[in-house]
């Protein structure tokens, strides 16, 4: 790492994250009541009585669960999502079990929520998030488990444009800052893939070249790591695929 003179400043929780400042404000409308409880257990007798049959597995390949995610994805670009899987009825037919069509490894980023970014709804997507996508053993063997038990023919590693976590990793390669604690497992585990992106003047564009590679590495990184996952992309048909999400268009495009 090559250090610059001057004082590097300590990396904040802010910092890494791409927090801003801003509120927000919902307001709940609950309905109660004999009547309302009535209704209630009317709906969930019916429920019970008409479930839904979940599929008992997913007949999609690899491709078929990419142009499902990338469908589903055009819909949240255009504004026309259908929302789908998110009805009482269907919620109760996952009781019994479930059989996502992909998982998708994504950062902890509260801008880029997997099921709203692909237009999908409860036991559509086995997800899981690290700031940086960083792959540590518990995110990796939850990646395994959606492969070898759940079946699913797709693995995600999604980016996101202006990532706080790659952009800290940066700062910390070029000597402008500093990290300690828990939050240096994650910086440093990012800083390889800003040692091997090329010099660029322009550091939104190196930012936005250094999120890509950190997608890239890690679609890679778990397959060299995993022998589960190297068995099922060679007699299986699994893909491990690499994709950046934009924040301000909402589109999401595959890298490898």
């Amino acid at each position: 790492m090559r250090e610059l003179s001057g004082e590097p400043t300590a990396v904040t929780r802010r910092r890494l994250f791409g927090i801003t400042a801003g509120t927000a404000a919902g307001t709940f409308v609950a309905a109660g009541g004999p009547a309302a409880a009535s209704a209630a257990a009317s709906a969930s007798t019916s429920v019970r009585q008409s479930p839904i049959r979940p599929r008992e597995a997913t007949s999609l390949d690899a491709e078929g669960a990419w142009r499902k995610l990338a469908d589903g994805n055009l819909r949240f670009v255009t504004g026309r999502q259908s929302h789908p899987h998110e009805s009482l009825r269907w919620r109760e037919s996952l009781v019994e079990g479930q059989h996502p069509f992909a998982v998708v490894l994504g950062c902890a980023d509260s801008r880029v929520p997997p099921e709203l970014v692909f237009d999908h709804g409860l036991g559509d997507l086995f997800t899981i998030r690290a700031a940086g996508e960083v792959l540590d053993n518990s995110v990796l063997g939850s990646v395994e488990y959606a492969v070898e038990h759940l079946g699913v023919p797709l693995v995600v590693v999604l980016g996101h444009a202006k990532c706080g976590a790659v952009s800290a990793a940066v700062d910390v390669v070029r000597g402008r800052a500093e990290v300690s604690g828990d939050v240096s497992v994650l910086v440093r585990s990012i800083e390889p893939a800003v040692l091997s992106t090329p010099p660029d003047a322009d550091e939104a564009r190196f930012l936005a070249t250094a999120v890509d590679n950190q997608a890239r590495r890690v679609a890679s990184l778990m397959q060299e790591r995993s022998v589960t996952l190297r068995t099922a992309v060679a007699h299986h048909g699994l893909k491990v695929v690499a994709a950046s999400y934009q924040l301000d268009t909402g589109a999401v495009t595959r890298l490898t």
